[in-house]
């Protein structure tokens, strides 16, 4: 089948990388979304990034003059907590490494950080981390208790260049406790089903677009969808055309991939 021929109906994208760069936006934002609603098109935002809540995301889409609903966007933090409720439906305790968006979507399902008696070890995003936070989860873990990440991404992007992402302090755990964590964040499927729900579309009719070929497009492909990736996160030109299969559309920004999809029809 043609890239014409595709009956794409939604977009979910990535954020870091895609939409901006620490807190600088990637392209006229605003200009952006208009576009996206020119074509008829419904979008969803999914994001491996744990440490902001839903709430904070849409304030700072606000910021950047994009006009977002709370259920257009997916996070990695509840992905893991989502998971957790249907492994503990009572909630409780659990040994928390990471920042707010993790600690809040716990505590809407009903967890809260603790050592004693911690029915999970849950891993994200920290920029606090700490040896004694590493300690105290190794020794956890070796204890059974089970260990679960909320993304796999080892960098973070930035304007200054790649920092230590969630999938380095997964694996400082692994390595120290023998343990491989399980992640729920891209490239999993659950974030980009909960985010497809929502939309009311079908793999077949959904674009997912990301900065990443080991989360974001592999993540699509194995579920099916279709796939864009686009140069202006982490990913070099020499990386992506070295990727099998290939995404169905490798663009140098968001910007660029939107006018070059088909208008729906209203």
């Amino acid at each position: 089948m043609s890239k014409q021929n595709h009956d794409i109906r939604s977009l979910i994208l990535d954020m870091d990388g895609v939409l901006w760069k620490a807190d600088d936006p990637i392209g006229d934002l605003p200009q952006i979304f208009e576009e996206i609603r020119q074509r008829n098109l419904k979008v969803a935002l999914a994001t491996n990034n744990s440490t902001r809540t839903v709430d904070q995301y849409v304030e700072r889409l606000a910021g950047f003059g994009v006009n977002l609903e709370r259920w257009q966007i997916v996070t990695s933090s509840e992905a893991v907590a989502y998971t957790l409720k249907k492994q503990f439906p009572e909630g409780g305790p659990v040994f928390i490494i990471g920042e707010t968006g993790l600690i809040r979507s716990l505590e809407e399902k009903g967890f809260y950080h603790s050592y004693d008696g911690a029915l999970a070890v849950v891993a994200g995003m920290d920029r606090q981390l700490t040896y004694e936070k590493l300690r105290q989860a190794t020794v956890l873990i070796r204890s059974g208790v089970p260990f679960y990440g909320t993304n796999p991404d080892r960098t973070f992007p930035t304007p200054y260049g790649l920092i230590p992402g969630t999938g380095s302090i997964l694996t400082a755990i692994e390595v120290a406790s023998d343990v491989t964590p399980c992640i729920l964040g891209k490239p999993a499927p659950g974030m980009y089903q909960v985010a497809m729900e929502r939309l009311g579309t079908t793999e077949k009719q959904t674009l997912v677009v990301g900065d990443r070929l080991d989360t974001d497009i592999a993540g699509a492909q194995k579920l099916g969808c279709l796939s864009a990736l686009v140069l202006s996160g982490v990913t070099s030109p020499e990386r992506a055309r070295e990727w099998h299969p290939a995404p169905d559309w490798i663009t140098a920004d968001l910007s660029t991939l939107i006018r070059i999809l088909p208008a729906r029809p209203g």
